[in-house]
């Protein structure tokens, strides 16, 4: 798959949005809830979940790192929250409507964490320029 297509990127940002809200959301049905029902008690089930979610967070974070960086996230961190004063300030959503913000907010990181799994794709053709992993001699 040397070539991303909006199919391969759709793919990516629902893989992330799953991930999401799996670990969290305002619904009341995610990883987070469950587990807090019960707390401190863990189940085997629980415990193998968030296992699984966690690996799921380790790529996906992993990658997004990887490839955009650590001021690459703050940037569409900054550009995400920026956006989302400006809806408010239209009107479209009220500060105190925190479910709204919270679910908006959800489908951001997803939003980034797919941006950050298909950058090298998009870079590449954006630039016609390749990315590589640099990798130290000798070790």
């Amino acid at each position: 798959m040397n070539d991303l297509s909006f199919g391969g990127f759709l793919l990516r940002a629902s893989l992330s949005l799953v991930l999401v809200l799996l670990t969290f959301n305002p619904s009341g049905y995610s990883y987070v809830h469950m587990v807090s029902d019960g707390f401190p008690n863990v189940t085997p089930v629980e415990a193998v979940l968030g296992i699984l979610l966690l690996i799921g967070w380790i790529v996906f974070l992993g990658a997004t790192l990887k490839s955009i960086g650590l001021i690459g996230m703050v940037l569409a961190f900054a550009l995400c929250a920026a956006l989302i004063w400006m809806i408010v300030s239209w009107g479209w959503v009220s500060l105190d409507d925190t479910n709204a913000l919270t679910w908006i907010g959800l489908v951001i990181l997803a939003l980034i964490m797919a941006i950050g799994m298909a950058w090298a794709h998009l870079y590449r053709r954006w630039t016609g320029q390749a990315t590589v992993d640099e990798v130290k001699e000798g070790q």
